[in-house]
């Protein structure tokens, strides 16, 4: 895939909104992984009905972090990490070397769960579904329109997830009227849980992975920016139906009086409601999750990646093909590091706020935006998310990993 130029391609309007649909569905699909699905029936079963809350106050700090990167990214017709590396030099890398760990082991709880996926689904052995998995995602950068492939692939594949989960909703029966109040009414408050599904949303490589694809396609620049806002919300949005859709799904089940299975909460959720069918369906949404995350971790990570040699930004195809391989193999060989999944789950908290802090002080400065008048509002709410974010991911580094100080 090319680098992005600093004019912007012709399109026609039926190309330019695949492009920026496909964007959307990157970032959201990045998203919407294997922790995804456990996190919120973790959180469902926790908070049940105020669990509505969560979501509702998640996507408006999931909003305010997102709508400034991508603005940033833009103007500057930069990568965040080459902004970092504006704002104080040095910083950018930091930022890529975090990200690009956080993206490398997080890919490979994503092949990890392309092939539970599969295993769901159809039997196979797990690693046997996660090379499967990996040779699909191969085969999509291969291709000479690698861009316009993975467009496609991450947003049929959302469609199917969300409606694939919205059956299960149904069949599960949640009490809606109680959700509908608990969202601006709830009986119980979980901060963590507010931090955890930011983090999950928009921490580390998620929230770039779609800004960095209209950067690659060329959208970019003051003239694009209604296009690109507009998009950044839609990314959110289709995040976050996908997570509603999921929390009503499972609300339902442990409404009724079902204990969620431990070891695998979401898949005990789709059996309880809707028998072995409900399983099977479970492994189709997990397979999707997967391998569309794969795809967006493995993509967004190298364009972090390249920012420490040139030659990594001209052959970006055969990196990315490599982490795939690299994180495919990991998984298939030896298992999942589960020390290494820890450690980017802990700097996972302290990236957003690293990397969004940086992006506040770049949107006032001259030599990286030019004439562009970033909002106040936006910066104040930015500033807001970065200071809270920081508290929680210093105090999850302390307590998480308190052997390491």
């Amino acid at each position: 895939m090319p680098s992005h130029d600093l004019q912007t391609p012709t399109y026609t309007a039926k190309q330019r909104l695949s492009v920026l649909m496909g964007a959307a569905f990157l970032m959201a699909t990045s998203a919407i992984g294997p922790g995804f699905l456990t996190q919120t029936a973790v959180f469902t079963e926790e908070l049940l009905a105020s669990f509505a809350f969560v979501i509702l106050i998640s996507i408006i700090l999931d909003i305010g972090a997102q709508l400034n990167i991508w603005r940033i990214i833009t103007v500057s017709r930069m990568k965040g990490q080459d902004i970092a590396n504006q704002v104080l030099p040095g910083l950018g890398y930091i930022v890529a070397f975090f990200i690009v760990l956080g993206g490398l082991a997080f890919n490979i709880g994503n092949v990890a769960g392309g092939g539970l996926g599969v295993n769901a689904l159809l039997g196979l052995d797990t690693r046997i579904g996660a090379i499967l998995t990996g040779i699909i995602c191969i085969g999509i950068f291969l291709s000479k329109e690698a861009g316009v492939a993975m467009d496609k692939i991450v947003r049929y594949l959302g469609l199917m997830m969300m409606l694939l989960t919205a059956y299960v909703m149904i069949v599960s029966n949640p009490p809606y009227g109680e959700a509908a109040i608990q969202t601006v009414a709830p009986m119980e408050i979980d901060i963590y849980a507010i931090v955890t599904i930011v983090g999950g949303t928009v921490g580390g490589y998620i929230t770039f992975a779609g800004g960095h694809r209209l950067l690659d396609a060329g959208i970019t620049g003051k003239e694009n920016l209604r296009y690109v806002t507009n998009t950044s919300i839609m990314g959110i949005m289709a995040a976050s139906v996908m997570r509603a859709l999921l929390f009503l799904a499972i609300l339902g089940v442990v409404a009724a009086g079902a204990t969620l299975d431990a070891d695998n909460p979401t898949a005990s959720a789709f059996y309880h409601a809707a028998g072995d069918i409900g399983l099977r369906l479970f492994g189709l949404v997990l397979w999707a999750a997967g391998i569309t995350s794969v795809i967006g971790a493995a993509y967004t990570s190298v364009t972090f990646l390249s920012t420490f040699h040139a030659s990594i930004e001209r052959n970006r195809r055969y990196w990315t093909i490599a982490f795939i391989v690299f994180s495919t193999g990991v998984f298939a060989f030896i298992g999942e590091p589960v020390m290494l999944l820890i450690l980017a789950g802990a700097f996972n908290g302290l990236i957003l706020p690293l990397t969004l802090g940086s992006i506040l002080l770049a949107a006032h400065k001259t030599s990286i935006v030019g004439d562009y008048k970033h909002p106040i509002w936006l910066t104040i709410f930015g500033a807001f998310v970065v200071l809270l974010m920081a508290v929680f991911g210093v105090y999850t580094l302390f307590t998480t990993i308190p052997g390491l100080f």
